[in-house]
Order: structure tokens, then C-alpha cells, then sequence
């Protein structure tokens, strides 16, 4: 499936959207049911993986990822309203400040097993427990840390778009452009994301996991 992130959007950038709510009118109960069924029969199978995984990592932590196993994080979410998300943590502990919105990504804090599980998204089967809470699905808008999230809701076009919709452990948006490193990605991901939410369907989400796939395997936007 092609699209384009400046479909319909040139004559309203100058006009940032706030308003947070969610489209259940749009969504048809089939597609409702099909999206839900879909993130209970993933969340599933992931399940085995996650706890297979958990005892690996444990083993291989103290050696190349010292520390905690699991990392958890205050995210955006439908509505605008806050929950945790959780990972496999990937970064060596900081007690400073937080990053700020504009920041890079501190690319020093990240150890060596740490980066392998970016490049291989296995540091996102966490999320896999929210999923099954119902604070995510499976496809949808990739949710940001909350303090960045009200910034880019106050300055970027579009972007409080993605909170109509349950965030995701992939999406339209990490699968065409992997990760947003400034704010001008940020930019361009609220535009992949408003489109996701105006045309999800089916075969969208269904795209979106195919997609998400080869990114796995060929590490694509990670970082």
C-alpha cells in the first residue's frame, strides 16, 4: 500500500490541531472487533516469547546489560491521558534530568545487548502486557513520552491526531520512516499517523504488521 504524508495537508499546516478524542463512530463493530481480537490472539503468542525471553536476558544481563531487566516509562495515550509502557530496558541508568523534547537520543547510554535489542524491536515485547491491559494494540500511533507529547500536541500540526486512536507497538509511521530523531521527523511522523487514523481499516493494520516484519530483520530506523 502507498502513502503519502502530504496528502491533504498543505492548506491547514498553519492550523495545529488540539483537540484529543477518539473516532468510534468512524470504526465500523467489525473493524472493532477484528483490531481487538487481532492484539489478543498477538499478545498471546508473544507471551511464551516474552517469558523466554526474560530468563535469556537475565542470564546475559550482568555481563552485557547491567542492571534492572525491565524499564517503564509515563507515554501518552488514547485521549490524551497517561500510562506506563513497559520494555526491556536498553540503557545504562541516569539519575539527571530527563531528555528534553528537542534532545538526541543519548546514543553513549545505550549498551552493547541494548543496542542489539533496538536493532530487533525485541526490547518493545513488553508492550505486549499492555496490549493485553488495553492501554495499546498492536498497530497504531508509536505513543511518546508524555512531557514531549504535550509539547508536539501545542507545535505540531496534526499531531494530537494520534490520541483518537489506542497507541501502538508499530505503525504506519515507524514502518515508513523508523525512528524520529528531531523535530522536524516528529513533523513528518504526525502526518503518517493523522493518516493512519483517517483511513485505518483492515488491510491497513494488517499492512502495517507485514511491513513490521521485514523491519525486524533488516533493522531499519532503529536506534
Amino acid at each position: 500500500m502507498s502513502f503519502d504524508p502530504t496528502e491533504t495537508f498543505e492548506q491547514s499546516e498553519s492550523k495545529p490541531s488540539t483537540v484529543l478524542g477518539y473516532p468510534l463512530s468512524r470504526w465500523s463493530w467489525k473493524f472493532r472487533v477484528f483490531k481487538r481480537g487481532c492484539d489478543v490472539f498477538f499478545a498471546c503468542l508473544a507471551l511464551p516469547l516474552l517469558g523466554a525471553m526474560s530468563i535469556v536476558l537475565l542470564a546475559l544481563n550482568p555481563l552485557l546489560n547491567p542492571g534492572r531487566l525491565f524499564f517503564r516509562q509515563e507515554r501518552m495515550g488514547l485521549g490524551g491521558k497517561s500510562f506506563w509502557i513497559w520494555k526491556y530496558r536498553t540503557m545504562t541508568d541516569c539519575h539527571s534530568a530527563i531528555r528534553g523534547y528537542h534532545d538526541p537520543v543519548e546514543e553513549d547510554r545505550i549498551t552493547p545487548l541494548g543496542r542489539l535489542m533496538r536493532t530487533l524491536r525485541i526490547d518493545e515485547l513488553p508492550n505486549f502486557l499492555n496490549v493485553l491491559k488495553g492501554e495499546m494494540s498492536v498497530v497504531g500511533p508509536r505513543p511518546d513520552d508524555i512531557a514531549h507529547a504535550k509539547k508536539y500536541t501545542e507545535s505540531i500540526p496534526y499531531y494530537s491526531e494520534r490520541t483518537r486512536v489506542k497507541p501502538g507497538i508499530t505503525g504506519l509511521a515507524q514502518v515508513r520512516m523508523g525512528y524520529a530523531a528531531n523535530e522536524a521527523e516528529v513533523r513528518k511522523k504526525a502526518r503518517y499517523d493523522s493518516l493512519y487514523v483517517r483511513r485505518s481499516c483492515g488491510r491497513m493494520d494488517l499492512s502495517v504488521i507485514a511491513a513490521t516484519l521485514v523491519v525486524m530483520v533488516t533493522g531499519f530506523g532503529a536506534r
